[in-house]
């Protein structure tokens, strides 16, 4: 049926009442976003050619006075902003932008590294951008093609596939590649890495001067370059102390087994359970601190990477200075840039041992002889 004539679709009033919609603007004027302003936009509203308006913008000195105010101020009007990656494109040019491919966001130490590399970059007039791999080794290999396709000028990346090849063209057409934390795989690139199985060996010889024996090591997943290193001079150390039989102390685990916290509970729970424990990075620190519970104080433990309110905790840890991680690649970027055919370098990165407490608590048979 039709309805009345003077009613609202409700049925209620009549369309006085109502909101009057010419008085509004269409929805697609509301909402629609405007486009931006071209060379052409701002040539018009300055009454000169797109070419003039490009010299302007580009610094030319071959431009009257009064003509350069005339852009600059329509340019300002229109909110006009060069398309400087459009330009290095038609070039066949490069960006400054360098591009960081990071692991988890979620992770703290890649935004400590990020700062040290923004620091150094800006320092010779380069950008850096963060993309993310989510630590999905299948998604590295799209992330870095998607951030070359932009043309930047350099790229840096801690490596999750096990297969960085898929760049050696890129490398050989004058990309430079610093890889951080890790070295890469099938390909030739340089890299800033840690001092890992020195910072590791260091901390259980600090667990074997108070008298511990059974150690354990934990981390996750055990196939990353950082972790075989920490494990290799985890196994050193022991074997330095002639301790032959850590393999049933050790907790290897991958990324869809055990947390470190089910590791660590496991390891409590065995007839002879370790009396001191190290973890292989911060995640598994954390796994550490929540299965010891209230025997906190009774075993030792050193965590190789710091972390929020570790200090707080008393917990040793093997630190170092992720800054400076990302400082020395950015130098890599940069000497890269101005030799391209210098040979590959990788700086190791030093680490030292904060002691908190954690990793000084006496083994008890030796507590016992004091």
């Amino acid at each position: 049926m039709t309805e009345p004539a003077g009613t609202t679709e409700a049925g209620i009033g009549d369309r006085s009442d109502s909101i009057n919609d010419s008085a509004w603007p269409a929805t697609s004027t509301v909402l629609q976003p405007q486009s931006r302003a071209t060379l052409a936009d701002v040539g018009r509203l300055a009454g000169v050619s797109p070419k003039t308006v490009s010299r302007v913008i580009l610094g030319s000195a071959n431009v009257a006075d009064d003509t350069r105010d005339r852009v600059l101020t329509a340019a300002r009007s229109l909110r006009f902003r060069p398309n400087h990656l459009a330009r290095n494109l038609r070039h066949g040019s490069v960006t400054n932008i360098v591009a960081f491919v990071i692991g988890d966001l979620k992770n703290p130490f890649y935004f400590l590294v990020a700062a040290g590399i923004e620091r150094e970059l800006a320092r010779h007039g380069l950008m850096m951008i963060l993309a993310s791999t989510d630590d999905d080794p299948a998604t590295e290999e799209r992330v870095v093609e998607t951030l070359l396709k932009q043309r930047v000028r350099a790229l840096l990346m801690t490596p999750i596939a096990s297969d960085q090849g898929y760049l050696e063209g890129e490398r050989q057409l004058g990309t430079p590649v610093v890889c951080i934390d890790r070295p890469a795989n099938n390909l030739i690139a340089d890299a800033v890495v840690l001092a890992n199985f020195e910072g590791t060996a260091n901390a259980v010889r600090q667990l074997i001067s108070a008298g511990h024996r059974r150690i354990a090591f934990v981390c996750s997943p055990a196939s990353l370059y950082t972790h075989q290193e920490r494990l290799r001079g985890y196994r050193h150390a022991l074997r330095e102390a002639g301790i032959t039989d850590a393999a049933q102390w050790e907790r290897l685990e991958e990324v869809d087994g055990p947390s470190a916290e089910d590791s660590v509970r496991d390891l409590l729970s065995l007839p002879q359970p370790p009396t001191a424990i190290v973890a292989g990075n911060n995640r598994a620190s954390s796994g550490v601190v929540r299965a010891l519970g209230n025997r906190f104080d009774a075993v030792a433990f050193i965590g190789f990477d710091d972390f929020e309110l570790a200090d707080a905790a008393g917990i040793t840890v093997v630190a170092y200075d992720p800054a400076e991680l990302g400082k020395q690649a950015a130098r890599l970027v940069v000497e890269r840039l101005d030799d391209p055919l210098a040979p590959p370098r990788q700086i190791e990165i030093p680490t030292r041992l904060i002691r908190r407490g954690s990793g000084e608590i006496a083994h008890p048979a030796s507590a016992s002889l004091n």
